[in-house]
């Protein structure tokens, strides 16, 4: 399996949650046959798993999906500088006052992507946005959804910080308003309650 195409799979599952043989085939324009030899090669480097899932008649087709090794198999910016501090912090300030460090943090920061994402209209300002999030380790992007804009990210560089600390997601909320403040913003997918990704609505107002 090469490189490009080794790293096309998991892409695919990272982005889809899960998918079949034949639908990876389709989009990797290889045959099934060889899709499937592909991936066992990735389930023996324990990276990729597959459960079968009933889909009309007939046997069950297996539905893959990354493993905990395959989704840290992406860049992770969650450093354990990071976790010392933030446990450090929660063990001797108020929780009150570590809401109030990070909702300041958010501003920092949101300033910072305000600056850079410039004065374009929205969708132009959320393909910079997305591209500014790739820059940072995530695996990000965005489409129309009605009125409004869906950005998706599908892996985040700080998800190691955000499964002890779950407070830095309301961060992230609060950083996404500020940068838009001319949108109505709603997380409506959230990765550690459910799902593969995360999910933040953009609708103008």
């Amino acid at each position: 399996m090469s490189a490009t195409t080794r790293e096309a799979c998991l892409t695919l599952l990272l982005r889809q949650g899960e998918a079949t043989a034949a639908a990876l085939a389709q989009q990797l324009e290889v045959s099934v046959q060889v899709t499937r030899r592909h991936l066992r090669s990735l389930e023996e480097d324990g990276l990729v798993q597959a459960s079968p899932a009933t889909e009309g008649p007939g046997r069950p087709s297996n539905r893959w999906q990354l493993t905990a090794h395959g989704q840290n198999h992406f860049p992770d910016g969650s450093e354990n500088f990071a976790l010392g501090l933030l446990s450090s912090m929660a063990g001797s300030l108020p929780p009150e006052q570590l809401q109030g460090l990070l909702a300041h943090q958010a501003l920092q920061k949101a300033g910072d992507y305000r600056d850079r994402v410039g004065q374009g209209d929205l969708q132009h300002r959320l393909q910079r946005m997305v591209e500014l999030r790739r820059d940072e380790g995530y695996v990000a992007e965005f489409a129309a959804d009605g009125d409004g804009w869906l950005m998706s990210e599908f892996h985040c560089s700080v998800v190691r910080i955000a499964e002890q600390f779950p407070c830095i997601c309301d961060q992230e909320l609060q950083l996404i308003r500020h940068t838009f403040p001319d949108c109505d913003v709603q997380r409506v997918q959230w990765r550690l309650e459910s799902g593969h990704s995360c999910g933040f609505r953009l609708a103008p107002r």
